[in-house]
């Protein structure tokens, strides 16, 4: 017998909990912030800076400019707040009137607020209503630019600007709100797909189990009026039921191992390892392939089971393990150089039966021979489907939140914000010099700064923590500082490009450092150049300002893109533990009914002729078991089922007496919490089922009493062959077995311990151990 096992549950941390998101919108939060009141505050300190303006003017500046950006940052910058409902509107037209109104106090001063309620409209209408809307305001605020601006050059600046900071207040704010739908909608979607996987259990186990416990109940009526009729025919339809039940565990078993998800990676690394400490020298070259899981499962099966083939071989120095897809076909091959056989050895070939069947049955094929060089080689290959299973589809339908057709509206919306960045700078060029020479140096590096930006550092799916980012960023770096060399007075960049892709290249520390280094170095620059306290401040916030905004713009939508992927994996992770959970209470809820089943009924067999009343009340049980695990096979299906403790008692003593196991039972627990009496109730179930195993059982002591802050479980038995007296000694279990690693499962979930292994008396205990 092994050694004394046990499983103890390890503390569940928070090291698997998404933190992203929460960080995202309280950073999202943070710059949304702050660059919306700096859009405002540049107009507010041009009005308040204005000579000759007196007290009560700049308080009703003041009151203009608090309630529109108070509707802005509460309202509409609120990703708790819907925005498809009649108070949206209702407040878009307040926010509205209240931007327009200062038009009749101070002229154009305050028209940054305008951009405000234009980029809210986009967040509010439908695309092509919210157009149309976006349009109409951006008109009026370009009308009032044109209307009071001095000169053209001014006016076009001003409208490329109050166009450009409108689009970014709708970006911005979507893909903040878009961060924390798509934070919420992980959920949705991971119970979508398991609602989607328990259908397929659903059908599964109505196909496996419905017809044949259906037969064992319609048999089991027959058995019962045959009793006192004819004897022999009682005791064919008997050995039928025994037969049904015997393949029927044998399929729920099977069925409880191809629920469970191998890992490929997983395989590889334990078979690097296996083979690595028989001395043999292994050469792993596994290409990363977008499989199935059943796909994946299957290969990992293979794998298993070829590395097992190749320790079974003698003088192995070299192996090969190689996974390769190509053109639509994914191949496993297992290379060796172990002892040479012309045909395939016995004990090889019944092992590959199994997994050869299982490839055929996949549509594809397995062979394992020698090759032409002598080396043993195992080849398996199968196809991967072009249609998705179940569960990949509904991983597949997430919610249009971030569809392509999304995504593509936000590219090039950071597109055409990008380019308006750069004809802004490109106007504040042609205000300051009319030299084509210097014009043309210009538009060229302003050129190449929206190039670089918009083919590398925004595109979601480049990894910007890498040399090649660094390499480019000194470039950016270059094209931006470089030209004030020959530019002198007329230098017209864009710094603040720079700067907020600093904060996302680099570490953050460095990033914020580089952040500083360039608003100081522009404001030394600016006061070289003869500008005044009010320009250089101007500047150093139009830094902030812009920076924070080409930081948030790209970081929300990579993060908007990591967290599609992020939701889909742990929908994966959602739906692979549905498939553990009921492949566990598969095996635990019907193991040991139909092992009861199938023992009953050779036992009604037996005494059929000795004692008719028994066999009776045996068919009775057998229907009565029968019914219950028609009972337990809807319950898996259809969620977690609490068990009875004292229901599971009184099975489990009927069950040992029909075999001829004296039993003691010793109940004192007291009221226990439903998820501790259904967690011992199916150790109890599955202890019984593997005292049921041991051929010389003839007593069996079950007790459940309190122990400290817990309750203890206790199965001992007289049933071990061989049994030595061996020190009691607890070692960490990883898969001693299907049943054991259910129980081990299911007490460690609820932070309990469970040991099993020979006493020194030579018995057989089994003891869990949970706290209440």
């Amino acid at each position: 017998m092994p050694e004394q096992l046990a499983v103890t549950a390890e503390p569940l941390g928070t090291a698997g909990i998404d933190r992203r998101p929460r960080r995202a919108l309280f950073l999202a939060g943070l710059i949304i912030t702050v660059v919306f009141v700096n859009s405002c505050l540049f107009g507010l300190l041009s009005v308040l800076l204005q000579p000759g303006l007196d007290f009560w003017q700049g308080m009703l500046a003041v009151l203009y400019v608090g309630p529109v950006l108070a509707i802005q940052l509460l309202y509409f910058s609120r990703p708790a707040f819907r925005l498809d409902t009649r108070l949206a509107k209702v407040m878009l037209v307040v926010q509205a009137c209240l931007a327009y109104l200062p038009t009749l106090h101070f002229e154009a001063a305050l028209s940054s607020l305008t951009t405000l309620a234009a980029g809210s409209a986009l967040l509010i209408f439908r695309p092509r209503t919210g157009w149309t809307v976006f349009t109409v305001l951006m008109a009026g605020t370009m009308w009032i630019l044109w209307a009071y601006d001095d000169t053209w050059l001014g006016a076009v600046f001003d409208s490329v600007t109050a166009l450009f900071y409108a689009l970014v207040v709708y970006l911005l704010t979507w893909l903040a709100r878009l961060v924390n739908e798509l934070h919420q909608a992980r959920t949705e979607l991971a119970g979508r797909a398991v609602a989607e996987q328990r259908l397929a259990f659903a059908r599964d186990l109505h196909d496996l189990l419905g017809l044949s416990l259906s037969a064992i109940a319609l048999k089991g009526e027959l058995v019962h009026r045959l009793l006192r009729k004819s004897l022999d025919q009682a005791r064919g339809e008997l050995a039928e039921i025994t037969g049904i039940a015997q393949r029927t565990l044998s399929d729920v078993r099977s069925v409880a191992r191809g629920y469970r998800e191998l890992s490929l990676d997983k395989e590889s690394r334990t078979a690097v390892s296996l083979l690595s400490a028989s001395n043999v020298a292994v050469r792993l070259d596994v290409e990363q392939v977008e499989l199935p899981v059943k796909l994946r499962t299957l290969l990992a099966k293979v794998l298993r089971e070829g590395v097992t083939n190749v320790l079974r071989y003698t003088g192995v120095e070299h192996c090969e393990i190689t996974v390769r897809a190509h053109e639509g076909r994914v191949a496993l091959e297992i290379v060796h150089d172990g002892t040479a056989h012309e045909d395939v050895p016995e004990e090889t070939a019944e092992s590959l039966c199994e997994v050869t069947q299982e490839v055929d049955g996949h549509g594809g094929t397995l062979s394992a021979g020698p090759d032409a060089a002598g080396r043993w080689r195992l080849h398996a290959e199968l196809p991967v489907p072009d249609q998705p299973e179940p569960t990949e589809t509904a991983l597949a339908q997430t919610p249009e939140h971030w569809s392509s057709i999304d995504a593509r509206n936000v590219q090039w919306t950071l597109t055409v914000v990008f380019i308006l960045f750069g004809l802004s700078a490109m106007t504040r060029a042609f205000m300051l010099t009319d030299d084509g020479w210097y014009l043309t140096l210009t538009a060229g590096y302003l050129t190449a700064l929206i190039t670089l930006q918009l083919s590398y550092f925004a595109r979601p799916n480049v990894r910007l923590r890498s040399r090649q980012s660094y390499a480019l960023l000194f470039v950016q770096a270059c094209l931006i500082f470089l030209p004030l060399i020959p530019l002198g007075n007329a230098w017209v960049s864009l710094p603040s490009l720079f700067a907020g892709t600093a904060l996302l290249v680099l570490p953050p520390l460095a990033g914020w450092t580089a952040f500083a280094a360039t608003s100081a170095g522009v404001l030394l620059i600016r006061i070289e150049f003869g500008t005044d306290f009010i320009g250089g401040f101007y500047s150093v916030a139009s830094i902030l300002n812009t920076g924070l905004m080409v930081f948030g713009l790209i970081w929300l939508i990579r993060l908007v893109t990591e967290l599609g992927e992020t939701r889909k994996r742990l929908a994966e992770v959602a739906v692979a533990e549905e498939r553990l959970r009921f492949a566990r209470d598969l095996h635990d809820l019907l193991g040991m009914s139909l092992s009861a089943i199938a023992l009953k009924s050779e036992l009604t067999s037996r005494i059929m002729d000795i004692d008719t009343t028994r066999a009776s009340d045996e068919l009775l049980e057998i229907l009565g078991l029968t019914r219950q695990a028609l009972t337990d096979v809807r319950s898996v299906a259809s969620g977690y089922r609490e068990l009875s403790l004292d229901q599971e008692s009184r099975s489990a003593q009927a069950v040992l007496t029909a075999a001829d196991v004296q039993v003691r039972l010793e109940f004192e627990h007291g009221d226990l919490p439903s998820t501790v009496r259904t967690v011992l109730a199916v150790v109890l179930r599955e202890g019984v089922t593997n005292v049921l195993r041991h051929s010389k059982v003839e007593r069996c002591e079950i007790a459940v009493r309190r122990v400290g802050g817990g309750v203890a479980l206790d199965i001992v038995n007289d049933g071990v062959q061989n049994g030595q007296a061996t020190p009691e000694k607890t070692v960490r279990v990883e898969a001693p077995g299907s049943g054991i690693t259910n129980m081990s499962d299911r007490v460690a979930g609820l932070g309990g311990e469970l040991t099993a292994g020979v006493e020194p008396d030579g018995r057989f205990r089994l003891r869990a151990v949970v706290p209440v």
